[in-house]
């Protein structure tokens, strides 16, 4: 999978799952996921792992679940890049 691929899917699940609107064009890496940004809220946030985890199937550890990795689109992709062996 491509870095590119990898934020297309992760704009659908945002989209889809989380009925997110607005310009998803707009979705980079420094666009904030929680607080300032997107907002998500701690249910949201589960959702998104979930919806992650039937997309890619992963298994995200509950120790994983930690504010750093879902920060902004930038941090989340570095979180799942290595799981997904991403390749440029």
């Amino acid at each position: 999978m491509t870095p590119e691929a990898l934020i297309a899917a992760l704009r659908a699940i945002l989209r889809e799952r989380l009925a997110l609107g607005g310009d998803e064009g707009a979705l980079d890496t420094d666009t904030g996921l929680l607080g300032a940004g997107i907002g998500l809220d701690s249910f949201e946030v589960l959702q998104l792992v979930a919806a992650l985890e039937e997309r890619f199937g992963l298994t995200i550890d509950d120790d994983d679940l930690l504010p750093d990795h879902f920060r902004t689109v930038g941090t989340l992709l570095r979180f799942l890049e290595p799981r997904l062996q991403v390749t440029a």
